[in-house]
């Protein structure tokens, strides 16, 4: 291959292991497997002396003694293994005192003999010095020491001018680490090479075949003959010691005055490590046995290493584990994460230098040194959500991967991202301030290019004079060891969280899983809410006939819609009356009109599991006759009667009169799957519906195990002794504290209850607002809404129990029904309350004050 044909475009797919030459310091003879020879180097009688040669084809029995093909034959039937080689030492070829290093190896279908002269009892002279080589070596427990011993002694053991021990970066460029040469030499040690110095094939070489010797770059390359096989195919020296070497290499080692080189590979768990790189001023051939020792002494010196490695690795989990324990230990139990960031940091601190912390969990986000602030941080948290999951997330400057970091570059250019759970997404994230770092490359890292007749070619370096870069605005490199110790402390961040929101992930995935069952319906409601509201108004206009009517009338109706909603999802465990869920839903559309509706039959008592499902029926039912059906004009009738079958079964009959034209729906959406499959999916009951032309008719049974019968005429009489306890608005307080934190709802609540006769309301919106109003004058009793955005209203409520004033809670979760005793609060309103709400608690409020006057 001549020199110009390693272009810019082709350095790195360079077939150097298919070269056709070898070095001219030993001879190559290929056989197949009848042990005919196939290819030979040019060179066979400069290796064996004037008239040994051999033709192509010819028995390589024709040549070697018969002792020596004995033993040729052995080493071959050895080679069980890819890329195993076998060597023979001082062997006579040809019968006589002659003596052969010979190596074998498999190519293809062939068998590739090496053959270099032997230097007399030079092997065990070898292997006798690695001994006490490697003693020294083993004293060593850090990487540092080990590799500069490692670099002295083979220095030493090759007489070699320079030995350098290079290692490999994450980014495969390279960095000499350790260094041993002559005093006279310029010393290369801690310069950086760029990863195209060793292109991708050399380095998988490297892999396979340890050692790689080039003894001298001004010898002439000995042809192998014939070039390429008779099926076409060149002959793969990749395993082999005397492959001839690249021009461009050549041209390379030429240019800094190198002589000779060696490259000794440094393996660590089956990958590149780095290597051994020895450079001479003049040529160096070493002895094929001095080479298999060195090749052995990298075999071990890789064993050290690797336990070393192991060593450091085991000191860092041990430290991992410290720390662990510490923040275990030191994270009081039942604070949040998010508020221990002032324990955990100095912690950390210890282990993993930083700048600046930041922890982001369940949405709160908190920071300390040199971090983005919230409004910074939160611009990169989707980035941050699009990374993968429960891995962490290094870099020394984060705004290349994350362009919205740019904003506090100044301030936070390294980060290590470290996830602590899947859903929600929590961070804790650790920065670094940008350096101005300093990189010395042995030349310039990008290969210069020249053009001359044969076109556009690399140059190879003519100089290793430290070239050196500055980089702006990155920060110091996270190390390894700092890696496996974020990594450790993302599982132990995952445990804490776990150990301190145990019971919340708990409550959490109960409500979810009841969210669930919930969630398509919802999202059913929430698409319908805004027409069923606008058709409650056009209905309702022909009923007002002034403003004030009119509102009356919409905020009755409204507030009976959110009343049925409530009953859907509030989860009552209880069973509960069908008559009441029936007159709850057409409250809504038939107001004073409620003769259009006529329930007939038994009370029927319904159980709390089957309770949700008639009601999610029911309100499709109800919502669909408002629509479309009886119900949607002001004469239309809906008729339901309550039966029990021979089996004590429940079964509603639903009629339709009087209304418009029914037609059947032209598309089957949600509420249709509710209505037709809810109750025989969920009850094992069944359900019927008919689209008649004059009206809907329907038919929903349920079984008996979820109903319990009781007479119409206790039901009413319960009912009726409800109202009227409602009605009471005797002894109505003087002044009412009503804290609450939305204004819209405040308001309406304050209209409600002056309406009601009350004339001091006192809003407040915050805890200290309530308790400085407390502080001033006390009220006859307070309505408290439990959750104040971020606050909830406990210590208000603990202030009135204290003064003794009675309290309500208003709240729209059902849960805190189980806290009134505990709270102290007389009673519970649940969101969304109105006027008919209120005048129950003044009500409630009224019989209490009758009782205490009587007990009195």
């Amino acid at each position: 291959m001549k020199p110009h044909a390693v272009t810019l475009s082709n350095c790195d797919r360079e077939p150097i292991h298919q070269l056709g030459c070898i070095q001219p310091f030993g001879a190559l003879v290929a056989v197949n497997s009848d042990w005919f020879v196939a290819h030979r180097s040019t060179n066979l009688e400069e290796i064996f002396g004037a008239g040994w040669s051999i033709e192509i084809g010819a028995p390589l029995a024709g040549l070697f003694a018969r002792h020596a093909m004995e033993q040729l034959r052995s080493a071959a039937a050895a080679l069980s293994v890819a890329d195993q080689v076998e060597r023979l030492f001082g062997i006579a070829l040809f019968g006589d005192e002659s003596l052969f290093d010979c190596a074998l190896h498999t190519s293809g279908t062939s068998t590739i003999l090496e053959i270099e002269p032997h230097a007399a009892g030079d092997l065990s002279r070898q292997l006798a010095i690695l001994r006490p080589i490697m003693t020294r070596l083993e004293k060593h427990t850090d990487l540092q020491a080990l590799a500069d011993e490692a670099a002295r002694q083979l220095r030493h053991s090759l007489k070699i001018d320079r030995v350098m021990v290079y290692r490999f970066r994450d980014d495969l460029s390279g960095e000499v680490i350790a260094e041993a040469a002559r005093d006279d030499l310029e010393k290369f040690h801690g310069l950086r090479y760029p990863k195209s110095d060793i292109p991708n094939q050399a380095r998988t070489l490297y892999l396979r075949n340890r050692f790689r010797i080039i003894a001298d770059v001004n010898a002439i390359p000995v042809p192998v003959e014939p070039s390429v096989s008779i099926q076409g195919e060149p002959l793969d020296l990749s395993m082999s010691a005397l492959r001839a070497v690249s021009p461009i290499h050549i041209e390379y080692l030429r240019n800094m005055g190198v002589g000779a080189s060696l490259s000794i590979s440094i393996i660590i768990g089956g990958k590149l490590w780095g290597l051994f790189a020895c450079h001479h001023y003049g040529p160096k051939l070493l002895p094929y046995s001095q080479r298999t020792a060195a090749e052995l002494f990298s075999e071990l010196f890789s064993l050290v290493l690797d336990r070393t490695l192991s060593r450091q690795s085991a000191e860092r989990r041990e430290l991992g584990r410290s720390v662990h324990t510490r923040l275990m230990r030191d994270v009081a139990a039942g604070t949040p994460l998010s508020a221990s960031l002032p324990m955990i940091e100095p912690v950390i601190q210890q282990v993993i230098p930083h700048d600046g912390v930041s922890i982001f969990v369940e949405d709160i986000y908190d920071s300390r040194g040199s971090a983005p602030n919230e409004e910074e941080f939160r611009a990169i948290v989707p980035s941050l959500n699009g990374a993968a999951t429960s891995r962490l997330l290094a870099s020394n400057q984060i705004a290349e991967r994350m362009p919205k970091a740019e904003r506090f570059a100044d301030r936070a250019a390294g980060a290590l991202v470290i996830p602590v759970s899947r859903t929600p997404r929590d961070y804790l994230i650790l920065w670094r301030k940008p350096l101005t770092q300093t990189v010395t490359w042995a030349g310039n890292p990008e290969k210069p290019v020249e053009t001359g007749p044969n076109g556009v070619r690399l140059t190879p370096r003519k100089s290793f004079e430290a070239w050196q870069e500055t980089v702006e605005g990155r920060a110091e490199k996270w190390s390894e060891a700092e890696l496996d110790i974020a990594e450790g402390l993302r599982v132990t961040l995952l445990e804490i969280i776990l150990r301190l929101t145990d019971e919340a992930v708990a409550e959490r995935a109960k409500a979810q899983q009841q969210q669930e069952l919930l969630i398509a319906e919802l999202n059913h409601r929430v698409r319908n809410i805004l027409n069923l509201i606008r058709g409650l108004i056009n209905q309702s206009k022909h009923d007002a006939p002034d403003i004030e009517t009119f509102i009356d009338i919409v905020g009755g109706r409204i507030s009976s819609l959110a009343s049925a909603h409530d009953n859907i999802t509030k989860g009552n465990w209880s069973h509960a009356p069908f008559s009441e869920l029936i007159a709850t839903e057409a409250n809504a559309y038939l107001t004073d009109k409620k003769d259009r509706l006529d329930l007939q039959g038994p009370e029927a008592m319904i159980a709390p599991e089957a309770y949700t499902v008639m009601a999610l029926v029911m309100h499709e039912m109800m919502t669909n006759s408002a629509k479309y059906g009886s119900l949607s004009d002001q004469s239309g009738k809906l008729e339901v009667i309550v039966s029990r079958d021979a089996e004590g079964n429940f079964c509603a009959h639903w009629r339709e009169c009087g209304g418009p034209p029914v037609k059947p729906p032209k598309r089957r959406g949600f509420g249709s799957t509710i209505i037709e499959r809810s109750i025989p999916y969920e009850l094992d009951g069944t359900a019927e519906i008919d689209y008649r032309l004059e009206g809907v008719e329907a038919r929903f049974c349920i079984p008996a195990r979820y109903v319990e019968w009781r007479s119409r005429d206790d039901s009413c009489a319960a009912g009726s002794t409800k109202r009227e306890t409602s009605m009471r608005s005797q002894n109505l307080p003087k002044s009412v504290l009503l804290v609450e934190d939305s204004m819209i709802i405040a308001l309406d609540a304050e209209d409600c209850l002056k309406d009601l006769g009350i004339s001091d309301v006192r809003i407040e919106s915050s805890v200290a607002g309530a308790l400085d109003g407390l502080a001033k004058s006390q009220p006859a009793m307070a309505i408290l809404d439990y959750n104040l955005g971020k606050e909830n209203s406990e210590p208000v409520a603990a202030k009135l129990k204290e003064l003794g004033i009675p309290f309500w809670l208003a709240t729209g979760y059902g849960e805190m029904q189980d806290r009134l005793d505990e709270l102290g609060a007389a009673g519970l309103l649940t969101k969304p309350y109105g006027r008919d709400e209120l005048v129950e608690v003044m009500g409630s409020l009224g019989s209490e004050t009758d009782e205490d006057s009587s007990a009195s």
